[in-house]
């Protein structure tokens, strides 16, 4: 997948040609809702709760930090889950894919192995297909809950939350602007289907966002929350140890930055935040890289050749990383996600996201547990 940003830079020349075309794929995309919807294309709805985190666009929303801060909520009140993912990039032997820690990153993906990693309960699940790996996970590990990995646009599971990531390009000049003719996968009125907003921001960028979140998401009516994720300290690339080498930083020694992400740009301002400058060179790749033995090197050589003595990479790069030789000596950048000021969220219960998806989480909990009981009376 390449770069995001510098996709959309190019189409902006050639919006006034390719916004036809978004505009009559946004029209399929709704007939494809409509769908589903009605009931005209069949859906697995399952028999407890189901949250979906997704998103309009394309590119980097925090779709994978926000799942593995809700499946370590989850943990935290012994609720068991189950993940069902796609496993963008992953290349499984068989269908549906069972992802434990420490599985072959080449066959389960990096988020997927992530997302194992992030919960000592939840059981991770890779499959195109959800509709198919949803039956065949929920018959084998009786879940409390269903999590949908990226699953905004994916119909054929029902869900019952559906938390929507925004960035802030979604909410000004990306707004509406639909593939060919820019980086939304539907229109606008595919919003009114999100149970909550969460907009990756940091807080001193939310000041001047705040007309543009009120102006394009008071219509909907639903909570927004924001969020951004912090830098803590690095890791070894290797650190398979019970006590992994950290640090807090570089003492000031100059670092080449790499990932294979689709806002690079991104991930290396917030490891700037944490390292106290800028790195002395970016090296990006395709998100989702498959890395290999010349990756490493090349990353090696670029890193010699701007004269940085460290090399800092992202967890999700990592885990494909560490099984190669030579990453040993590259540094994980760890973060943890933050929340940050909440909107049109006036009552207690939703005055910080954990608390609304408690509540509502509770109230679906009841709601199946009630069904269950009058299904067996």
């Amino acid at each position: 997948m390449p770069n995001i940003s510098e996709h959309l830079r190019h189409l902006r020349t050639l919006q006034p040609l390719l916004t036809p075309l978004g505009q009559a794929y946004g029209l399929l995309m709704r007939a494809r809702r409509w769908a589903y919807e009605s009931g005209r294309l069949s859906r697995w709805r399952p028999p407890c709760p189901c949250l979906s985190v997704g998103n309009i666009g394309m590119g980097g929303s925090g779709k994978t930090p926000l799942c593995e801060h809700i499946l370590q909520w989850a943990d935290a009140r012994d609720e068991l889950g189950v993940v069902l993912t796609r496993g963008y990039g992953a290349k499984p032997g068989r269908l549906p894919l069972l992802v434990l820690p420490g599985a072959d990153p080449v066959q389960a993906g990096d988020e997927p192995l992530l997302l194992a990693a992030a919960s000592a309960q939840a059981r991770v699940v890779v499959d195109p297909l959800r509709a198919r790996s949803g039956p065949w996970a929920y018959k084998r590990f009786d879940p409390d809950y269903v999590l949908l990995d990226d699953g905004f646009q994916h119909l054929p599971v029902e869900r019952d939350l559906d938390i929507v990531l925004l960035t802030p390009r979604d909410l000004g000049s990306g707004w509406n602007r639909v593939c060919p003719a820019g980086g939304w996968r539907e229109g606008a009125s595919a919003l009114s289907r999100a149970s909550a907003f969460c907009i990756k921001v940091n807080e001193d960028e939310l000041f001047g966002l705040r007309a543009g979140i009120e102006r394009r998401l008071a219509r909907f009516d639903r909570p927004v929350f924001t969020f951004a994720l912090r830098p803590v300290g690095l890791e070894r690339v290797n650190s398979a140890t019970q006590q992994p080498e950290t640090t807090r930083d570089l003492g000031g020694e100059d670092y080449l930055f790499s990932c294979g992400l689709g806002e690079p740009e991104q991930a290396a301002a917030t490891a700037a935040r944490l390292l106290g400058r800028a790195p002395k060179a970016v090296l990006p790749f395709a998100d989702h890289r498959a890395y290999t033995q010349a990756d490493v090197r090349r990353i090696t050589e670029a890193a010699q050749a701007a004269g940085a003595a460290h090399v800092v990479v992202t967890a999700k790069d990592a885990v494909k990383l560490a099984r190669l030789d030579g990453a040993g000596r590259f540094w994980t950048l760890a973060t943890r996600l933050a929340f940050g000021p909440s909107l049109f969220a006036d009552a207690p219960e939703i005055r910080s996201f954990d608390h609304w998806l408690g509540a509502r989480f509770d109230a679906l909990a009841e709601h199946y547990r009630q069904e269950y009981r009058e299904a067996v009376l």
